[in-house]
C-alpha cells in the first residue's frame, strides 16, 4: 500500500506542526521505525481522549486539526467573508488529495494496531462544526467536496481559536485569547426583563443579518441581569457567526488595535463588551471610547458593535462640588456636555429596574424547578422574604444565592 506523502501539502501545512502528525509522517516516511509507529499511536490515544473524538481516529484526528489550525485558505475566507480565488480553491483541494488514502483507510491498515479503528472515548464530545464534517463522511465523499465542506465549515464557524471559542479577551501582547470556561448562560435561563431582552436581542439580530444596528449600553441596579443578557447572547448567536470580547476600563486606549484586528476577521460579528463601566471626571480613559464608537478618523469597522454595561446613566461621574467648581467657566453647558456625551454615543439604551416582589420570587422558583425542586407559593414566599430582609434587598443575583444556598442545605 502506497503512503502518502504528507511534505507535499501546500495550503494545510500547520498541522505538520503537531506532534502526532509529524511522527505520523516520519513512520509513514520509513515504516521500519517501530518505536516511531507507537510514539504516533500514544500520541493519537491522547489526542482521542483529550478531544473527546471517537471512531476511526486517525480520520478523526486529521479532519480535528483541518478544522481547528489555521491556514491561507480559512484566513482568506474569514478577510473577504467567503470569497475564495479558484487558484487557491485548486490548492486546498490537493492538499485533501494529499490526505485523501489516510481519510479512507482504517487505522490498522497504516498503523498495525485496531485499537484506533472505532475508538470510543472515556467522554466523546460532538459540536455543531463536528457534525457538519460527520454529515458530508457520511455520503460518498470525493476530495472535492469534502475541501468544499471544509471551506463552509471555515466561513460558519471560522478556524484556530475563532471556531474554538465563543468569548475572548484582549491581550496587548498575544491578542486574542479564548476563554476556555465560558459561562454557559442562555436567555432562557434569566427570568422577566422580556422587553429588554426583546430589544437586546433585536439589536444583536440586525447586526448579525448586516442591518444597521447599535451600540448599547445596559444600565440600572446591580444584580438585575445587565451582564448576564449580554454573556447569553454569545451562546445564542455563536452558529450565526457571534463572538464576544471582553474589554478592561484599563485596556481602553487599545481599543485602535484590538479593531484592527477583528476589522482582518470580516466573516464572523464582534461585540466588544465592557461590564460595570463608569469613569471619574478625571480619568482620561473614555476619550478612547468616545473615538472609537464615533468621531475618530478612522471608522468603527462594520462587523464591530461596542456593548457596555453600568450602574450609572451617565457614564462619567459629576458631583455639586463639579458644578461649582465650574462657576468661573465661561461656557459652562460645554463642561456638561462634556460629561454626558458618551453615554449618548450608546444609540441604545437599555435600563433594568429592580424586580418586585413577584418577580423575585419568580426567579428563585424558576431556579430551583430547574433542579426538580417545587416549593409552595407560602414556602416560596415565606423562604424567599427571609432572605431579602436578610441580604441587600431584592434582585436577580440576590435570589440566585439564596437558590444556591438552598440547593446547598436540601436533602432529598
Amino acid at each position: 500500500m502506497k503512503a502518502p506523502h504528507l511534505y507535499q501539502l501546500l495550503i494545510c501545512r500547520s498541522i505538520l506542526k503537531d506532534a502526532a502528525i509529524k511522527k505520523l509522517a516520519l513512520w509513514l516516511e520509513n515504516s521500519s521505525d517501530m518505536p516511531v509507529q507507537y510514539e504516533c499511536i500514544s500520541l493519537l490515544l491522547r489526542e482521542a481522549e483529550t478531544h473527546g473524538l471517537s471512531g476511526n481516529i486517525l480520520q478523526s484526528y486529521i479532519l480535528f486539526r483541518l478544522m481547528h489550525d489555521e491556514n491561507i485558505a480559512a484566513e482568506t475566507i474569514e478577510k473577504t467573508d467567503g470569497n475564495l480565488g479558484e487558484d487557491l480553491k485548486r490548492a486546498f483541494i490537493h492538499d485533501i488529495e494529499v490526505l485523501e488514502p489516510l481519510l479512507r483507510d482504517l487505522p490498522s491498515q497504516r498503523l498495525n494496531t485496531v485499537l484506533l479503528d472505532n475508538y470510543i472515548p472515556t467522554a466523546a464530545k460532538i459540536d455543531e462544526g463536528s457534525a457538519l464534517i460527520s454529515s458530508a463522511l457520511s455520503n460518498g465523499w470525493t476530495a472535492e467536496t469534502l475541501a468544499d465542506t471544509l471551506l463552509e465549515y471555515y466561513h460558519r464557524f471560522g478556524s484556530g481559536k475563532i471556531a474554538r471559542f465563543r468569548a475572548f479577551r484582549w491581550d496587548k501582547e498575544l491578542g486574542l485569547v479564548g476563554i476556555e470556561h465560558f459561562e454557559p448562560i442562555r436567555m432562557d435561563d434569566l427570568i422577566g426583563y422580556a422587553q429588554q431582552k426583546h430589544d437586546l436581542i433585536a439589536n444583536t439580530l440586525a447586526f448579525l443579518s448586516r442591518r444597521p444596528a447599535n451600540n448599547v449600553l445596559l444600565v440600572g441596579a446591580r444584580g438585575t441581569g445587565k451582564s448576564s443578557s449580554v454573556k447569553a447572547l454569545a451562546n445564542e448567536y455563536f452558529l450565526q457567526g457571534l463572538r464576544l470580547i471582553q474589554l478592561q476600563k484599563s485596556q481602553l486606549s487599545e481599543l485602535p488595535n484590538l479593531m484592527q484586528a477583528l476589522r482582518r476577521i470580516a466573516s464572523k460579528r464582534f461585540i466588544i463588551y465592557l461590564d460595570d463601566l463608569s469613569f471619574e471626571s478625571n480619568e482620561p480613559e473614555y476619550k478612547y471610547l468616545k473615538s472609537a464608537i464615533e468621531g475618530g478618523v478612522e471608522s468603527c469597522p462594520d462587523n464591530v458593535l461596542i456593548y457596555a454595561t453600568s450602574n450609572r446613566r451617565h457614564l462619567i461621574k459629576e458631583s455639586w462640588r463639579d458644578r461649582e467648581s465650574g462657576q468661573d467657566e465661561l461656557y459652562k453647558t460645554d463642561s456638561m456636555n462634556e460629561t454626558i456625551s458618551l453615554s449618548d454615543r450608546f444609540g441604545l439604551i437599555i435600563v433594568y429596574r429592580l424586580p418586585d416582589q413577584n418577580e423575585y420570587l419568580a426567579i428563585i422558583d424558576h431556579a430551583l424547578r430547574a433542579k426538580g425542586i417545587i416549593l409552595t407559593p407560602e414556602e416560596l414566599r415565606l423562604a424567599g422574604h427571609r432572605w431579602e430582609l436578610e441580604h441587600s434587598g431584592r434582585s436577580g443575583r440576590v435570589a440566585q444565592q439564596f437558590v444556591n444556598y438552598y440547593l446547598g442545605q436540601y436533602k432529598k
